[in-house]
């Protein structure tokens, strides 16, 4: 019996339906599937990011508070004293404040402008209305309420705290990025330097560089040579073995700092161990300063080093470092110009991932570290916790985001060029 197929162009067209209606259920079902992490990380990354950089350049506590003093404020030239208006707008917003907690704000964020400029705020408020002896409330003509406000403080007079209120005249502002920067806005808008005394966070930037990448390099000439030896054992002996490099992540960061201040100490058991064998006499210094550091970092990074560079040796054919030898190279010149080339795609994405890591990292200088071994994570809890300056935390996150979106573009760059080279 023969089976014929219908093409008839009704029959054609059913069919593409039918193709279509399948490809888009599956399609459909991938979608599913991937939804519910695609919200995890929408929730739990992309919207605290977003969060991060608008809070970086978010500027309401001036305008929110005193908005009549700011709308009298658009029109002035910042150089010749304010108008009558302006003070008579002052007076208007302080006595319509009611909410303590927005005058607070408007107290700090103005007080980071001008020294003292908080307990102006604080004093004028409280004198809110103005009224005469008997305690009646005045209603003063604009020159009247000038005149009462420089008698009650004489810094009203001064043009500098009227520049503050209006250059924060807006909701969004650079101060925090440029703060960050060791950068300011004048009240003419001109950016330049902070005075040198005042300028400490690109020091702290540039500290937190050279601490990951000193960090960085240590794990690496302490990793390579293990990946290496690692990735010529046996399958079971080399499983042994990375179990023992795994152990680490089976205790907290917390856990294993406190056993470094432990080992490190003065009476520790590293100082004893020297002292011991007779390499020194008196104990050294390993604790709150950048050694310890190093010491710690190195250790509880070095397994994030180990993992790609293993990865990544376990898959380079011996063969290639035998022929090379068997046509006349040295052992050593076969390994450096055959079997290292190859290592480098494992190098590479663990020197990115340590170095990223230790960007970030907090507890290990916290607690080993002196104060000038602190990193930028170190003012992000501060301005956190201590200050509660949202604004100067998230600009100092911001700009380690930005460091690290960079470090990642340009491994990218490299390794696809390294790539095309091929």
């Amino acid at each position: 019996m023969t089976i014929t197929a219908d093409t008839t162009p009704d029959s054609t067209a059913r069919l593409k339906r039918e193709l279509k209606s399948a490809e888009a259920r599956r399609r459909a079902m991938a979608l599913a599937l991937v939804a519910p992490l695609a919200l995890f990380l929408l929730l739990i990354f992309v919207v605290p990011i977003g969060a991060l950089l608008t809070r970086a350049v978010q500027n309401p506590e001036v305008v929110d508070a005193l908005p009549k003093t700011v709308a009298a404020l658009k029109a002035w030239d910042r150089k010749t004293p304010p108008a009558d208006a302006a003070y008579a707008a002052l007076a208007t917003d302080l006595t319509a404040a009611q909410d303590g907690e927005a005058m607070g704000a408007l107290a700090r964020r103005l007080n980071t402008e001008i020294p003292g400029f908080r307990s102006l705020v604080a004093k004028t408020a409280r004198a809110m209305p103005l009224a005469d002896e008997q305690g009646h409330t005045l209603a003063l003509a604009p020159a009247q309420t000038r005149a009462r406000l420089i008698e009650l403080d004489a810094r009203w007079a001064d043009t500098a705290y009227w520049q503050a209120i209006a250059k924060n005249g807006s909701r969004t502002s650079p101060f925090y990025l440029l703060a960050a920067l060791d950068h300011r806005q004048d009240a003419f808008g001109h950016i330049g330097p902070t005075d040198p005394d005042e300028q400490i966070y690109v020091t702290v930037f540039a500290r937190t560089f050279v601490i990951s990448a000193v960090v960085t390099l240590l794990t690496l000439l302490l990793g390579y040579p293990l990946s290496y030896w690692i990735s010529t054992l046996s399958e079971r002996r080399a499983n042994l073995v990375m179990v023992l490099v795994l152990i680490p992540f089976w205790t907290s960061i917390l856990v294993r700092v406190a056993a470094w201040i432990v080992l490190l100490q003065s009476e520790g058991l590293v100082n004893h161990a020297l002292m011991d064998l007779g390499l020194i006499r008196e104990p050294l210094a390993l604790l709150f300063n950048r050694i310890g550091v190093y010491i710690s970092m190195t250790h509880i990074l070095l397994p994030f080093m180990i993992l790609p560079l293993y990865s990544v040796m376990k898959s380079i054919p011996s063969t290639y470092q035998r022929a090379a030898v068997s046509l006349g190279s040295h052992p050593f010149a076969a390994f450096w110009r055959v079997y290292v080339p190859q290592t480098y795609p494992g190098v590479g994405a663990g020197a990115l991932l340590v170095f990223i890591l230790a960007l970030g990292y907090y507890i290990t200088p916290a607690l080993l570290g002196g104060p000038n071994d602190q990193m930028v994570s170190y003012y992000v809890a501060y301005f956190t916790n201590v200050t509660i300056n949202w604004g100067m935390a998230c600009a100092l996150g911001a700009l380690l985001l930005a460091a690290t979106l960079v470090l990642y573009g340009v491994y990218g760059r490299f390794t696809r060029a390294k790539a095309n080279a091929r």
